[in-house]
């Protein structure tokens, strides 16, 4: 955005400017104050306004209005160590920040100085949180986000453009970024787990489910058989909203993959997930609920390794490779084969192969949705022989008739989608 040439200011625009860095200069100021800092809610917001007056007045002044402020820290950190309260760098950087962000809005700016207003002051706000968090994380799991990072940003770049084969079925780039967004989100989803998942069965179910269903419904059966029965209806509940999440998981997949397959495939995901709603929601039978120490623990471990990440890659290229040959040899049943029986292992994996598949063209989009219905109900089916190891006959048979509906109504909403919705959602 240009700055308003020789002074000359429109009245309205100036205001609406002005106006913005002293919002972005409260929001982020709000949070000081009620903390009691001794840079609050007017501190904050004449920062703002300073840096505002020198993105309006030009380059040089909005570089002076950053250097007073610089000063303005510098004062501020030398009283508060006088007064025995130590430096005040988070608070420092956090003022900094909205200074910069106030110049943003006198140079015209809008959306990336209120982004930054939000995400200063979430991080102001969270501190607790994600102190208590990070104090807890294993080495393990650190170096699980670590590794993450290096296989994203080092090796992703290095990896070769286009096919490396006659046939376009081995795209290296295409491939790594797929395992990188599957993996990701299992750690996202990890994370979540880890900071909620021990405040009730409902939460810790979903969360878990998110990043593995099959273990989280094994680790329940699990629970189920331990107690004789007592946990049966926790039990039945979690492994309802498991199952919800890893729907809505492989949802998310085929809707970044490939956006068109989504759409061909929304139908038959919506019936399953009203399926697990109904059945989660539905009484069972007494239910009382459980002290935070009654709540089964989830032995997940984190979702990404260097293992895991091979894994996955090797299996999403299992899968893509063998289904363009079935895809090819007997046409679009070979795939849906492919895709069976990949579900059974992996849906995430076979929900991001039949969205590869149809991003390079092989494919339609029609296809590739089924594809992912049918790996999706694959894991479901495949969750249900944990539940029948633990023993327990009145939970076997409540998931068994969870297990059949869910997949029949994927089945209903693929038919009624090919029969009854216009051609943009096949």
């Amino acid at each position: 955005m240009q700055t308003i040439p020789n002074y000359e200011w429109p009245y309205l625009p100036t205001i609406v400017r002005l106006v913005l860095a002293l919002g972005v200069g409260l929001f982020v100021g709000l949070e000081r104050e009620r903390r009691g800092k001794e840079a609050g809610l007017r501190t904050f917001a004449f920062a703002a306004l300073i840096g505002a007056l020198g993105g309006l007045l030009g380059e040089s002044f909005s570089l002076l209005s950053i250097i007073l402020l610089g000063i303005l820290i510098i004062f501020l950190n030398i009283q508060t160590v006088l007064s025995g309260q130590g430096t005040e760098l988070t608070t420092s950087a956090a003022l900094l920040l909205t200074g910069i962000a106030g110049v943003l809005c006198g140079e015209g700016h809008t959306l990336t100085p209120a982004a930054v207003a939000v995400i200063t002051a979430a991080l102001l706000a969270w501190k607790q949180p994600m102190a208590t968090f990070t104090l807890g994380l294993s080495e393990k799991e650190l170096r699980s986000a670590i590794l993450l990072a290096i296989l994203a940003f080092v090796i992703y770049p290095a990896l070769p453009e286009g096919s490396i084969d006659k046939w376009g079925a081995i795209q290296p780039r295409e491939a790594w970024i797929t395992v990188i967004l599957i993996a990701g989100i299992g750690f996202v989803n990890y994370i979540l787990w880890k900071l909620y998942g021990t405040r009730g069965i409902q939460l810790a179910g979903f969360l878990s489910g998110l990043v593995n269903s099959s273990v989280t419904v094994t680790e329940l059966a699990a629970r189920a058989r331990e107690t004789n029965g007592q946990l049966n209806s926790v039990a039945y509940r979690g492994v309802v909203l498991a199952t919800a999440a890893m729907l809505i998981r492989n949802a998310i997949i085929l809707g970044i993959l490939a956006p068109r397959a989504l759409l061909a495939s929304l139908l038959s995901i919506l019936f399953m997930l009203v399926a697990c709603v109904i059945f989660g929601l539905k009484r069972t039978g007494p239910w009382t609920e459980l002290a935070s120490s009654d709540v089964p623990v989830m032995k997940l471990e984190s979702p990404f390794s260097l293992i895991s990440a091979l894994k996955f890659g090797l299996l999403f290229l299992l899968i893509q490779i063998v289904g363009l040959i079935a895809q090819k040899g007997i046409g679009e049943f070979g795939i849906y084969g492919v895709s069976l029986v990949g579900g059974m292992f992996s849906s995430s994996s076979s929900v991001a192969a039949a969205a590869a598949i149809f991003s390079n063209g092989t494919i339609t989009a029609n296809v590739a949705g089924i594809c992912a219905v049918v790996a999706s109900a694959a894991s479901v089916f495949i969750d249900l022989p944990f539940v029948v190891r633990a023993g327990q006959p009145q939970l076997t048979k409540r998931l068994t008739t969870v297990t059949i509906t869910v997949i029949a109504a994927g089945i209903i909403g693929a038919f009624l989608q090919q029969t009854v919705l216009p051609s943009p959602f096949r």
